[in-house]
């Protein structure tokens, strides 16, 4: 796995990127399940931190802002959702061997967790959305269907065999320092969301 530019991406398209707040052309902000205005990140200092505080600038981290990427719920849109969410890690100033392992990381659960719910939820969700955040030192990413079904295998459940991908995702996360967990949305589908922390700058 590799946070360098993919010359596939040129191939595959883009997505168009609903930004929901920003650095520049921000919009307001619309409540849903399991955002960061609804307290879901638990951990100390996570993406609810300091609302309403200024965007960090290129000097002390990554642009802050929210973006949403909404996608059939497709094969197609696995590799279309990684490429955006990388590109879009990248223009928020997430380049260079600091964040290295930080956007590798974020791929690899944004990868995931869309193939899940692809492979699992697209008889019930004919779209997936991903949410990506940067916000007070973390970034968080999520991923919404229609499928009402609680996945077991972040609670840990290595019988179901279906469920190695998200075991995977929380072992990621938690190495990370960060945090995972999975909440039902207001129209009773799912939304699993990871949110690691920005790595600090190094000394000097």
């Amino acid at each position: 796995m590799s946070g360098s530019p993919d010359s596939r991406v040129a191939d595959e398209g883009r997505l168009d990127v609903e930004q929901i707040s920003g650095t520049a052309e921000a919009e307001p902000r619309r409540g849903r399940p399991g955002d960061d205005g609804g307290g879901a990140v638990a951990a100390p200092g996570g993406p609810a931190a300091a609302p309403g505080g200024p965007a960090a600038g290129p000097a002390d981290g990554p642009a802050e802002g929210v973006w949403r990427f909404p996608v059939p719920a497709a094969e197609a849109s696995v590799p279309l959702t990684r490429h955006a969410v990388r590109d879009r890690l990248l223009a928020q100033g997430m380049a260079g061997v600091r964040y290295q392992e930080l956007v590798d990381d974020l791929l690899l659960i944004v990868s995931e967790l869309v193939s899940n719910a692809v492979t699992h939820a697209a008889e019930l969700s004919p779209e997936v959305v991903t949410e990506l955040s940067v916000r007070g030192g973390w970034v968080r990413v999520s991923v919404e269907d229609g499928d009402p079904y609680r996945p077991k295998a972040l609670e840990n459940d290595t019988a179901r065999t279906g469920g190695r991908g998200l075991l995977l995702v929380k072992s990621v996360t938690l190495q990370a320092g960060g945090v995972c967990d999975v909440e039902r949305t207001g129209e009773g589908g799912k939304v699993i969301w990871a949110s690691l922390p920005v790595p600090p700058e190094p000394d000097r």
